[in-house]
């Protein structure tokens, strides 16, 4: 893949992480990183968070290195707000760690955080996703940052000098004084929230005392301490520096004067002795016809729920072929098929060799990973073709194959799969119900006396031609019975009067074998209506 880094994004991170890494001369395993807070549903512009070092840390290892690619959940974080739907209730909770949060109402999961983390977990699994989960509340109830903790509490006021270069001050322009600010957070013991206020702490001892607003305060010795966290500024490049992190990307919210990652680089080598990763900044992921996602609002497409309706290679290619900074969206509704169209493309121009370095990159990445090939379709039979017969034939599996069969050949179902289940469900779920194809049981007889005789005519010559019972047959009859009629050869070109001609045709036709102004390509249509019954419909 070397030889496509100049247009290849994930070539050209993978060459700068392994160059780092020697610089580092660290001699370990090259580390990529991600982090995800398992707060509420994780939608589909969080897999950005994963998909971009995934990506990254795959092209190492195909490169034959030793690459991990660590995953943070972040469930030792507080428990914010409750996503819309869920208890209201649940508010009780605020202020626990998501580990201490019951999950939902019904929900097999042990916490809050398990539930939300195990969908994504699934996901990530049929994504071909190769990566080292950690659990923060894990690290840090285990006592593995203790050191870490010590550290950065001892350094208190060298890490207030550096958040004091972005803060605003006092609203009365009074300076706060240094010992106000404390890096560390306990969870109070008695209502496990983080309600709490540090209110002395001994460097010789340890000794920490706090309050909470429950009306609980102990004091407790931070060496020996596993019930609280590191502040999320400082929490971030702690982790860097004791991980070795070389790759991390994040998004656009991270990058502003003051943020989490500009504060963290300086606070990594400062206070840990560590290195910033190198860390692209990635923008955002929408879908069509939504708003931008929030998981708190609540309502968002999940990835488990992108790879209901699109084949997992799909998806991977969405994020392969766009850099990081590039914002994309993801196709839940009609443009679904549109993309579907280009990816089928690519794979044509790709098996002809036609492909550029970079789309055959990016194609390569989505087909595969480092470990092997992710299962693919047989028979790639075009996903607005699948759509049009499922909803025709409303799933019918009998009928779905023959259809199938005397369109493009298909002789088992599996031949399609399973590509024809993710279509199916897009129509269960995504078609609206006034775009569903419901043909007609008998024929509009009202609308047939209506008809002029040119009409008429029109309706026979389309009659006669269904002998030719292929797709290509089909289309230039519904395409040519326009042309017949206007004294044209076949092979005549479109001119504006033959395509308000045709146009009118296809009208009508819709009209007598569906009862609408659309409708599915109609030489699908017409071959999974069957040729007696179109007949029958038309009127001949």
């Amino acid at each position: 893949m070397a030889d496509s880094a100049e247009t290849d994004w994930v070539s050209r991170f993978a060459d700068e992480v392994i160059s780092e890494a020697e610089r580092r001369a660290s001699g370990k395993t090259i580390v990529c990183a991600s982090g995800l807070s398992p707060s509420g549903p994780i939608h589909l512009g969080n897999l950005r968070e994963v998909m971009t070092p995934h990506l990254v840390a795959d092209e190492i290892r195909r490169r034959g290195l030793d690459c991990v690619h660590l995953l943070s959940w972040d469930d030792y974080d507080r428990f914010r707000r409750v996503p819309a739907g869920i208890d209201p209730s649940w508010a009780e909770h605020i202020g626990k760690p998501l580990t201490s949060v019951p999950a939902p109402p019904g929900s097999p999961y042990a916490n809050w955080a398990e539930h939300f983390k195990a969908p994504l977990t699934t996901a990530l699994a049929e994504l071909g996703v190769e990566y080292h989960a950690i659990s923060q509340t894990e690290q840090y109830t285990s006592g593995v940052y203790r050191e870490q903790i010590l550290t950065a509490v001892r350094e208190r006021a060298r890490i207030d000098a550096v958040l004091s270069r972005y803060r605003l001050k006092q609203a009365d322009g009074a300076e706060r004084a240094a010992d106000d600010y404390f890096p560390y957070k306990p969870y109070c013991d008695l209502c496990e929230r983080d309600l709490t206020t540090v209110t002395n702490y001994d460097d010789e001892t340890t000794e920490l005392a706090y309050t909470c607003e429950c009306g609980f305060g102990e004091t407790v010795r931070l060496a020996e301490h596993d019930r609280g966290k590191l502040v999320w500024k400082v929490d971030w490049p702690m982790r860097w520096a004791y991980e070795g992190v070389i790759f991390e990307p994040s998004g656009v919210d991270h990058h502003s004067p003051g943020s989490a990652w500009i504060v963290g680089g300086q606070l990594v080598g400062e206070v840990f002795g560590g290195q910033q990763p190198i860390g692209p900044m990635y923008a955002f992921v929408g879908i069509t016809g939504m708003a931008k996602m929030s998981s708190s609002k609540g309502g968002v497409p999940i990835p488990a729920e992108a790879l209901e309706i699109m084949e997992a290679p799909l998806l991977r290619w969405l994020f392969a072929r766009r850099k990081p900074a590039q914002s994309f969206k993801i196709a839940f509704d009609q443009e679904i098929q549109r993309l579907y169209d280009e990816w089928d493309s690519l794979g044509r121009k790709v098996e002809a060799g036609q492909a550029q370095p970079a789309e055959l990159a990016a194609y390569n990445r989505a087909v595969t990973t480092a470990a092997g090939p992710l299962p693919a379709t047989p028979h790639p039979v075009a996903y607005r073709t699948l759509a049009s017969v499922v909803d025709i034939t409303t799933g019918h599996a009998e009928q779905t194959l023959r259809i199938l069969r005397d369109l493009d050949g298909v002789e088992t179902l599996g031949e399609v799969s399973p590509r024809l289940e993710r279509a199916e469900r897009w129509v269960e779920l995504h078609l609206p119900a006034d775009q569903r194809t419901r043909v007609r049981e008998s024929p509009d007889q009202e609308l047939l006396d209506s008809l002029g005789r040119a009409e008429r005519e029109g309706l026979r010559l389309l009659a006669d031609g269904l002998d030719d019972w292929t797709l290509e047959g089909l289309t230039a009859l519904v395409y040519g019975v326009p042309k017949i009629q206007a004294g044209l050869p076949a092979d005549a070109k479109p001119t504006p009067e033959l395509k308000t001609a045709q146009r009118a045709f296809f009208t009508l036709l819709y009209r007598l074998l569906v009862g609408s102004d659309t409708g599915p390509r109609l030489p699908t249509l017409l071959m999974a209506v069957g040729a007696d019954r179109v007949r029958k419909l038309v009127g001949v």
